[in-house]
């Protein structure tokens, strides 16, 4: 089911291995646990690569997960949902609805749930919302994302090259 105001819509899947459906409901304050552990999950593996112990990344982390949401609290119109499967939280999809643009902020999964059409699914619905209402769709993806070849093959387009990102958008 997809959230978009009040009403709620079924996402069905093709992929025949994925629950027949994923939802979005809006986030809500008792959310902000599941966030940071799917914040924490998202930098395993670069955190795997520094060695820090546990108690290092800890700190870290929740200093940096505090960071980016202050910086994400910058975008107007912000539309906050908690991705479900089967009433289970997997993931988060962060949109700022402007005036002129649609800006997918964020979209992160648990790794136990990426690579199965997830992502792709809600993507292509955002850019079939975006083409009904006549907006661009505009992401940030930093170079070594593996979502970026995602973005690409549904016709992300770069538009600035930051040094580490790449600002990219799509037009239906």
């Amino acid at each position: 089911m997809t959230y978009i105001g009040y009403y709620c819509i079924i996402l069905p899947f093709m992929n025949p291995t994925l629950a027949e459906s994923v939802a979005l409901r809006p986030a809500q304050p008792d959310d902000e646990a599941f966030l940071l552990q799917l914040y924490r999950d998202t930098r395993a593996e670069e955190m795997a690569a520094w060695g820090w112990d546990e108690a290092q990344q800890q700190v870290f982390l929740s200093m940096q997960f505090r960071a980016r949401n202050l910086s994400y609290s910058a975008y107007p119109n912000i539309e906050h949902s908690i991705i479900l499967e089967a009433e289970r939280r997997i993931g988060r999809l962060l949109l700022s609805r402007m005036e002129n643009e649609i800006r997918l902020v964020d979209i992160a999964l648990l790794s136990k749930t990426r690579g199965q059409g997830i992502g792709a699914k809600l993507i292509s619905d955002l850019l079939a919302r975006a083409t009904r209402e006549a907006k661009p769709v505009r992401l940030h993806v930093e170079k070594f994302n593996r979502a970026l070849g995602l973005y690409q093959r549904l016709g992300f387009q770069v538009l600035e090259d930051t040094g580490t990102q790449f600002f990219m958008e799509w037009r239906g």
